[in-house]
């Protein structure tokens, strides 16, 4: 069934999280990331949340997005189509141990696409006092299915930075996924997707097996970046993202090439194993 163009413009009941050390510990670990303002609690508290943190609070939010009215006529087996296509997330302060937050969703846009729908979300976090913590643009798309109605848009989301061009790598940095990664950043992060760690289910959806969650793929990108260029500082960054372009198979060793660096920022690509841009035009600012 086509996905109604009557969801642009709704919004979710907000979903509130306490986030803990715990939380946050097993998120980075979950990584294998054990850089210490994440992982040690007696030399570091609050300890902070990694850059990608967010997604972990705001996944209820995008399972409630999907059920707006309008997006309920999907059949499961459309829902099994959908794919996470590209993520800008902008970081307004660090969290940390202890933070009481509130995420809302928003459908912001949906048109028709060659792939299929292409629906922009934007999922707001705050804290207890109303302030904002994060902001993420996030881009699915429905591969094979069709839009009801003429495109329609209420907001105009940031343009991403696409200065991707045939620029040699100024940096590659190897990325380990090792077997069971699916399962484990499931369980670590609270976002429960069959299709990364449940086999059958991945091969029923179409796929050839688990793939690697595209967060996961991206967080393991920004702790390098983050571990080569700014010291380890995880409360630095303040915007990420990029697009994301073929799957990870579970295992597998990737390539993160680094290809420009400016004063407060980098450009990079992920290559899977296969030499294919897992994520394509990424970008981390701090």
């Amino acid at each position: 069934m086509p996905i109604s163009t009557q969801t642009v413009g709704q919004k979710t009941d907000p979903i509130q999280h306490q986030v803990d050390a715990r939380w946050i510990m097993a998120y980075a670990a979950g990584l294998g990331d054990l850089n210490p303002r994440m992982m040690d609690t007696a030399n570091h508290a609050p300890v902070v949340a990694h850059p990608i943190f967010p997604v972990c609070v705001e996944w209820p939010i995008v399972l409630a997005a999907a059920r707006l009215p309008g997006s309920e006529l999907a059949t499961m087996e459309e829902r099994a189509r959908g794919v996470h296509a590209a993520h800008d997330l902008h970081i307004h302060r660090p969290i940390q141990d202890g933070d009481v937050l509130t995420t809302t969703a928003e459908i912001v846009g949906l048109e028709e696409r060659k792939p299929g729908a292409a629906q922009m979300t934007k999922l707001t976090t705050v804290d207890a006092n109303g302030q904002p913590v994060a902001t993420t643009w996030q881009l699915g798309i429905s591969r094979g299915v069709g839009v009801s109605g003429e495109p329609r848009w209420t907001a105009t989301p940031p343009s991403l930075p696409t200065d991707e061009g045939t620029e040699p790598c100024a940096r590659e940095i190897t990325l380990s996924v090792p077997p069971g990664m699916g399962q484990i950043y499931t369980e670590c992060a609270r976002i429960w997707n069959p299709i990364h760690s449940d086999k059958a289910y991945a091969i029923a959806a179409g796929l050839p097996d688990i793939i690697l969650h595209g967060t996961a793929t991206m967080a393991l990108a920004v702790s390098g970046i983050v571990n080569a260029f700014i010291g380890g500082d995880v409360s630095r960054v303040t915007r990420l993202g990029g697009r994301f372009s073929a799957m990870v198979p579970v295992p597998d060793t990737l390539k993160l090439e680094v290809y420009r660096l400016g004063r407060d920022s980098v450009r990079y690509r992920v290559r899977n194993g296969a030499g294919q841009e897992a994520i394509s035009q990424g970008f981390l600012f701090w």
